[in-house]
């Protein structure tokens, strides 16, 4: 759900599927303005990406930031990788955790916040086949029952 002052850029439904997701942070990305001007128009992808801390920096790798169509030759490279901004005791906490529970640094969503881009990261862990095939079962269990009482109105 949307906060006030919050734009939804792209939603990473796939990560709730593929990770038990446990404690969020956010994060502020480093962009360039072609970057931004592509975030406007919706046009980003947090399918593959994760994000990893190399020293004493956090990196967002993997997401897909398309190449602005009105940019120049000065456009941005649309899989690179790119920097979020973290307190220090944020990143030694993610790093920590990351290092001796064997959990990922998902990307669960990206958006607008107060005019600056904001990425929303999630601590997962994996999920096993059968918990995914669980969690349809629930999500098709609790369809089935919203059908039932809407006919019976």
């Amino acid at each position: 759900m949307a906060r006030t002052g919050e734009k939804l850029i792209v939603d990473n439904r796939r990560a709730r599927h593929d990770y038990h997701l446990l404690e969020r942070v956010e994060a502020g990305l480093v962009l360039t303005g072609t970057e931004v001007k592509s975030l406007r128009d919706g046009r980003a992808s947090l399918q593959q990406a994760y994000a990893e801390v190399r020293g004493d920096e956090a990196w967002l790798v993997g997401a897909h930031i398309s190449v602005y169509d009105q940019g120049n030759r000065e456009n941005h490279d649309p899989d690179r990788d790119r920097k979020l901004l973290l307190r220090r005791k944020e990143i030694d906490s993610l790093a920590g955790k990351v290092r001796e529970r064997g959990l990922t640094l998902v990307p669960t969503k990206l958006y607008f916040r107060g005019g600056r881009a904001k990425v929303e990261l999630a601590l997962g862990r994996g999920k096993e086949l059968r918990d995914k095939r669980r969690d349809l079962a629930k999500r098709e269990a609790q369809r089935d029952m919203e059908r039932a009482f809407k006919s019976r109105r």
